[in-house]
């Protein structure tokens, strides 16, 4: 599907990602996959409903959803390169990811984030309720 707003588009087509630009920016620019390889990366978007932000034939920002489609949809690895922030495209394309014909009647969404709290309010993601009933297991190591 392609959304268009502008000089920019939003597409789920996995053959438009930019896979050096995706890597590139979780690799060095993110705070939570720095160091991760190319390869884990090619993998993750392989089995994830990924969204593409464009301004022409550049990727300027991404965002995928790892779902079962019915209980469950984790958001993750959301981007904007900083050349392309303030233009709204964070919010829009929060927009279209909740607006996605797949994703209707979700049960539950999660995510992670350091800075962006503001951001996600606006579209009713709030702290856990329960974080009581809430664990996790991290691996500490290298990728």
């Amino acid at each position: 599907m392609i959304w268009q707003n502008g000089d920019y588009h939003i597409s789920t087509d996995r053959r438009k990602l930019q896979l050096s630009v995706v890597h590139h920016y979780l690799a060095h620019d993110s705070y939570w996959a720095q160091g991760i390889p190319r390869e884990k990366v090619r993998k993750a978007l392989q089995n994830s409903t990924c969204f593409g932000i464009y301004c022409g034939k550049e990727q300027v920002g991404f965002c995928r959803v790892v779902t079962d489609f019915v209980r469950l949809a984790w958001l993750g690895d959301v981007f904007i390169l900083p050349e392309h922030r303030g233009k709204g495209l964070s919010k829009w394309m929060m927009e279209v990811i909740l607006a996605y014909p797949d994703f209707q009647g979700m049960r539950r969404w999660l995510l992670g984030t350091m800075d962006a709290h503001g951001l996600y309010q606006q579209y009713g993601f709030t702290p856990l309720a329960l974080p009581e009933r809430m664990m996790e297991k991290t691996f500490t190591g290298d990728w």
